[in-house]
């Protein structure tokens, strides 16, 4: 391991990506703690707990910016809610959208074009509704006096720091390590963990004078912690290989193909995609609904969607399923990769090309994704049935769906990085 460390900091392209995420990042921490103008940041201090709580995951996402209503408050929600309605309607649900997403790379950077300018009007969207609903949620507190000018530009600041954030997160992409905006997410929920270690230990979970209870409690958290890691590590290292064999082509005095590889099919290809979708789609009514907290309708939503509660669990572990399914068959088409193989003389052992090859790979690709994306939801829901067996504070039930997705993103970007010093490394051999 200290030898790969060294390695990286030998090669000067990698070093200097790493040095620009890390810079990037610094960047982002210095934002959380910016102030949005004309908010009294002390009623957010003397919010009570049960506030605290509500916002909790959202907080943790952000990086601790929305409990300090910072102008990056909003984080890069509005971009993946805007990056989930893009690729439905690339679905065949806007022909043009459809057309795009077939294009290649130039598809590509007109669908990421109209994300942007989707992420910019929900940013605006949201920014309006949470500064109007915290100002009714604190008795109109937060901004006193507030006009709708107050309102104006509180939402412009907190939709350009959303912007912002996206444009960081799309400069990590193109000139740092890793996915950006996933690399944003982690460092949000890295700075947020030492605050849930502090809230274990100062809450009832550990009590005072039962040593051998606090003993067992804590390993009982270690052993779950330590399972959650290894867990998540064998599944997204965990790939099936399907053998492809190449026919034999003449052209003139030469022979082409004739060679044995394989598909790598991965047990879950969406990697922790599925969970930060579900998450903000399923937090969306909680947040609106607690703005209007004495109405009836509000009262049942923050009751039953909250998903430690059996109605929001549910429908948290159908969103992760079904956004595992979505993302991977989004990412991997069973019906052009048969294509593709058909049109280079390739074909599986035991399976006709064409349809049949389509109808094999679809089935093959359900029954691993199934099983990726049921251990996507049991990982996320088992915190929560840890915290009711064993009285772990909200904070650290939050933590289980935070440390499925740092491990996801750290082993996502361990593999960028290993791919660059391999790629480096056999860069003279191949020249020669």
């Amino acid at each position: 391991m200290f030898k790969t460390l060294k390695n990286i900091w030998r090669v000067e392209d990698l070093r200097n990506r790493i040095i620009f995420t890390l810079l990037v990042l610094i960047v982002y921490r210095i934002g959380a703690f910016v102030p949005v103008p004309g908010v009294d940041k002390s009623v957010f201090q003397s919010a009570n707990a049960q506030g605290k709580e509500l916002f909790g995951l959202l907080n943790t996402f952000s990086g601790g910016a929305l409990g300090h209503f910072s102008i990056f408050a909003l984080g890069i929600m509005p971009y993946i809610t805007a990056s989930i309605i893009v690729q439905l309607l690339s679905m065949d649900v806007i022909p043009k959208f459809a057309e795009w997403a077939k294009q290649g790379e130039h598809g590509k950077k007109k669908l990421a074009q109209i994300t942007r300018y989707g992420t910019v009007i929900l940013g605006l969207i949201q920014a309006f509704g949470t500064s109007i609903g915290f100002n009714r949620l604190y008795n109109a507190e937060m901004i006193p006096n507030a006009t709708a000018v107050d309102y104006i530009i509180i939402a412009i600041v907190l939709t350009a720091g959303t912007s912002f954030l996206m444009w960081l997160g799309e400069q990590i992409t193109e000139k740092g390590i890793g996915n950006g905006i996933s690399i944003i997410i982690f460092a949000g929920i890295v700075a947020a963990m030492p605050q849930h270690i502090r809230d274990m230990v100062q809450s009832d979970f550990l009590q005072q004078g039962q040593t051998f209870f606090n003993v067992a409690k804590l390993a009982i958290v270690v052993i779950v912690v330590i399972f959650i890691v290894v867990g998540v590590i064998f599944i997204q290292q965990g790939i099936r290989k399907i053998p492809v064999q190449y026919a034999k082509r003449v052209v003139g005095n030469k022979m082409y193909g004739g060679q044995n590889t394989h598909i790598p099919l991965k047990v879950n290809s969406a990697g922790v995609i599925p969970v930060i979708f579900a998450v903000s789609l399923l937090q969306f009514p909680i947040i609106i609904a607690s703005f209007w907290s004495t109405h009836i309708w509000a009262k049942w939503i923050t009751a039953n969607l909250w998903y430690d509660k059996p109605l929001g669990m549910v429908l948290y572990v159908i969103m992760i399923i079904g956004f595992t399914f979505f993302y991977t068959f989004v990412q991997m088409n069973p019906t052009q990769m048969a294509d593709n193989m058909k049109k280079n003389g390739g074909y599986i052992p035991g399976v006709r090309p064409g349809k049949p090859t389509a109808t094999y790979l679809t089935r093959v690709m359900t029954r691993l994704t199934m099983t990726g994306s049921l251990f996507l939801a049991v990982i996320s829901v088992l915190p929560v049935f840890l915290g009711a067996i064993s009285g772990l504070p909200q904070s650290v039930q939050i933590g289980g769906t935070s440390l499925l997705i740092v491990i996801g993103v750290a082993l996502d970007t361990m593999k960028t990085i290993e791919s660059q010093l391999i790629k480096r490394h056999y860069k003279g051999f191949i020249n020669k």
